[in-house]
């Protein structure tokens, strides 16, 4: 899931610049994404994605890592750009219910990623989720995201990065 898990945070980090909705209202009158999602921030997310991929890729050859999901380069791909679709979502369907930027909405912040990489996986190629996703591994993704999700916005947040720690 590192393909998953790196674009989020690259995204905070080296975002800025025009926003991916170009500032457009969606016909409710809020935003369609927010000023937080950006073509740059969108680009170096699945890029980050991509290269922590092609690491996992190489470690995996290089060191015998068998334990590491067999990755090629559609499945780092796919769940880069699918954790940030999953993200871009959740922020149109916060927008709809009225949410600010960096409101708090818990469940969502937090596995907005995770479903978004796994259903456009399931989408792409259901094999790659069948021979890598097993109901352990699954348990072990729900558990541990939650987690990488509050230590990493706290770190956000320490930097800078992030106008709030959640």
């Amino acid at each position: 899931m590192l393909p998953a898990y790196l674009p989020n945070p690259a995204a905070a980090l080296f975002g800025g610049g025009t926003p991916i909705d170009f500032g457009r209202n969606y016909p409710d009158g809020h935003r369609i994404f927010g000023d937080g999602k950006t073509c740059r921030g969108f680009l170096m997310g699945i890029l980050l994605g991509i290269v922590i991929g092609w690491i996992e890729i190489w470690a995996r050859g290089a060191y015998g890592l068998t334990r590491l999901p067999e990755q090629t380069f559609t499945s780092i791909v796919v769940l880069s750009v699918g954790a940030l679709l999953g993200d871009l979502a959740k922020s149109f369907f916060k927008r709809r219910l009225g949410k600010d930027r960096g409101a708090k909405w818990p469940v969502a912040d937090m596995y907005d990623l995770v479903a978004g990489a796994l259903i456009l996986m399931l989408i792409v190629n259901s094999s790659w989720i069948v021979a890598n996703i097993t109901i352990p591994v699954l348990l072990f993704i729900l558990i541990l995201t939650p987690i990488l999700h509050r230590s990493v916005n706290i770190i956000g947040y320490l930097l800078h990065v992030k106008e709030v720690p959640w």
